[in-house]
C-alpha cells in the first residue's frame, strides 16, 4: 500500500479559479485499479465496504470511499482517508486483480457555479446535470490528457489524472476557470 501520509503532491500549493469557480488540489488518497468479472462484484463490494457499480457512468460511495465504473470489468476505487484497501482485498476468495495506483494519480477539485463550464473548455462530454448527474463518472479526455471525471456534487467535480499530466491539466483548468469567470 502506498504511504499517502508522507507523499508530497505535485500540486501542493497550487490554487486557481475565478469569481465563479475554485480549483484546489485534492488531499492525498489511496487508489486501487480494480479488474474483475461481474460474478465477483458482490464479494468485492463487501470487502471494500462500498458498492462496486455494474453500470456505465456510475459510482458507489460510502464515507471517504468511492468506486468509479470505468469499463465493463474495470473500476477506480478512491479512499480519501488513506485506508489500506489492498489489505481489505487480499483474502477475498473471488477472481479479481487489484493494483495500488496511489502514487500514479493526483486529483483536482473543481467547484462552484462555473465548474461545468470550466471543465467543458477541454472535455468533449455533455456535463449538464441531465447527462452527467451527481455520482456520474467516466474516463475521458481533457485537452490531450486522459482523466477520470467524477461529479461529487451538483457544482463540484473531482478530476483524476496521472501525476505526469497534473501541471498541464491544472493549467488548462485555470484557463477554463478564467473564461468561466467572464
Amino acid at each position: 500500500m502506498a504511504d499517502t501520509a508522507v507523499r508530497t503532491s505535485v500540486l501542493t500549493g497550487k490554487q486557481g479559479g475565478s469569481a465563479s469557480v475554485r480549483l484546489t488540489a485534492a488531499p492525498n488518497a489511496t487508489r486501487v485499479a480494480l479488474r474483475a468479472p461481474a460474478e465477483s462484484l458482490s464479494a468485492l463490494s463487501s470487502a471494500l465496504g462500498v458498492t462496486v457499480p455494474d453500470a456505465p457512468k456510475t459510482s458507489g460511495r460510502k464515507g471517504a470511499r468511492a468506486a468509479l465504473w470505468l469499463g465493463p470489468d474495470e473500476w477506480l476505487v478512491i479512499d480519501e482517508s488513506g485506508a489500506d484497501m489492498m489489505g481489505a482485498l487480499k483474502d477475498v476468495g473471488v477472481v479479481h486483480s487489484a493494483t495500488d495506483v496511489s502514487h500514479r494519480n493526483v486529483a483536482i477539485i473543481v467547484s462552484g457555479p462555473g465548474a461545468e463550464t470550466t471543465i467543458s473548455t477541454g472535455c468533449p462530454q455533455d456535463l449538464s446535470l441531465e447527462a452527467f448527474p451527481v455520482g456520474a463518472c467516466s474516463r475521458t479526455l481533457f485537452g490531450k490528457a486522459e482523466i477520470v471525471l467524477f461529479r461529487t456534487e451538483e457544482d463540484t467535480f473531482r478530476v483524476e489524472c496521472w501525476r505526469s499530466f497534473a501541471d498541464f491539466v491544472f493549467g488548462l483548468l485555470a484557463e477554463g476557470a478564467e473564461d468561466a469567470g467572464h
